[in-house]
């Protein structure tokens, strides 16, 4: 039941880790609506040095869109930043293209994650040598022993909580050469500690946007994996209005999953094709078939026999009926030949010329 609640995200994740040659999978889940915005809610304070901010986002599952609240994580290894993962439009359906740890972030699709995810970058912390520094402006330190710190003002472009890219009512932005850049480096899976998380998240049903509306009652945890009362955080309230279809919208109510599409649209394409054969068959064929027929072969026929038979042999007899009897005329004088002089054996055969020349 476990991986039922949540097996399309849950298996690419786990598909992720178990990749060594991970770099950036794009998990198709072929539905058509978009997510609810990002909910409002406070970061919980940084356990400890060594963590950075994983931000919240809604994953997927058979009973629809759910929360997964945003976490502190331990980062992975020196010189590592987390990308988070983003829905982005298709262009026939929803994709969610999955996060990753690298030495740069890349493109997350332009979303408003909060606290140093402002749509493009991190401002929430950044490396320097073997250290991690923490931004205050941005992030929640609050009142643990860490000395690596700074502060720096953020101005953030996008004031919406829209939560995916692209389509209708998404947001509007493309990667920058930078986090085209960043999709070419090599990229780390996201950590056990992660996918605990979002394991987490898919066992709470108050968690599903058709229970919460978009304001989950566990919106961030201190650390990941906790659900623990004393250690969440809930939302303040939705990141705006909700639409039903979103809260409705589940693999079951949409469109098949992309694996299956290609083997679906022949059968689509043959049903819509079968109405449109004989539409096309049957106005042509007797439109065809029918004038053409009888306008070729009853004008050529007469045409072509009547008009070229007494043509061409009534003038000639005519003609040849002619020649002959000046030519009997004026056989004595011009061809004194004797056999021209009979004239009754060529009137009646005026047809073979070439006996009496011969």
């Amino acid at each position: 039941m476990r991986n039922r609640s949540f097996q399309p995200p849950l298996s690419g994740l786990l598909l992720v880790l178990a990749a060594s040659s991970f770099l950036h999978a794009q998990i198709s889940l072929a539905i058509t609506v978009g997510p609810p915005p990002i909910p409002v809610y406070d970061q919980p304070p940084c356990p400890a040095d060594g963590y950075t901010w994983a931000p919240g986002y809604w994953a997927l599952g058979d009973n629809g869109y759910f929360w997964i609240p945003g976490t502190w994580v331990r980062i992975p290894g020196v010189g590592l930043l987390w990308t988070p993962g983003y829905w982005g439009w298709g262009g026939a359906y929803m994709v969610f293209h999955t996060g990753y740890w690298g030495p740069q972030v890349g493109f997350y699709g332009g979303i408003n994650y909060g606290y140093g995810y402002g749509g493009s970058g991190y401002e929430g912390g950044h490396w320097q040598g073997q250290h991690y520094y923490y931004n205050r402006a941005v992030t929640n330190v609050g009142s643990t022993h860490i000395t690596n710190v700074y502060n720096q003002t953020v101005v953030v472009n996008n004031n919406t909580h829209v939560s995916y890219n692209g389509g209708q009512g998404g947001v509007s932005a493309a990667p920058t050469q930078r986090e085209k850049a960043a999709e070419q480096d090599h990229h780390v899976p996201p950590t056990a500690e992660q996918a605990q998380q979002l394991q987490s998240a898919s066992q709470n049903k108050q968690l599903l946007a058709s229970v919460n509306r978009g304001k989950p009652a566990v919106a961030a945890t201190g650390r990941p994996g906790d659900f623990s009362a004393g250690h969440i955080v809930p939302a303040k309230a939705a990141g705006g209005p909700v639409a039903d279809a979103a809260l409705k919208a589940t693999p079951h109510t949409m469109a098949p999953p992309p694996k299956r599409m290609p083997a679906v649209p022949p059968s689509q394409q043959t049903l819509a094709r079968a109405p449109q054969q004989p539409q096309a068959q049957a106005p042509r064929q007797p439109q065809a078939r029918a004038p053409r027929q009888p306008q070729a072969q009853a004008p050529r026929q007469p045409q072509a026999r009547a008009p070229q038979q007494p043509q061409a042999r009534a003038p000639q007899p005519p003609q040849d009926g002619a020649r002959q009897p000046q030519r009997i005329g004026a056989a004595p004088q011009a061809r004194p030949a004797p056999h021209e002089a009979p004239a009754a054996h060529q009137q009646p055969e005026p047809g073979p010329r070439p006996e009496p020349r011969i």
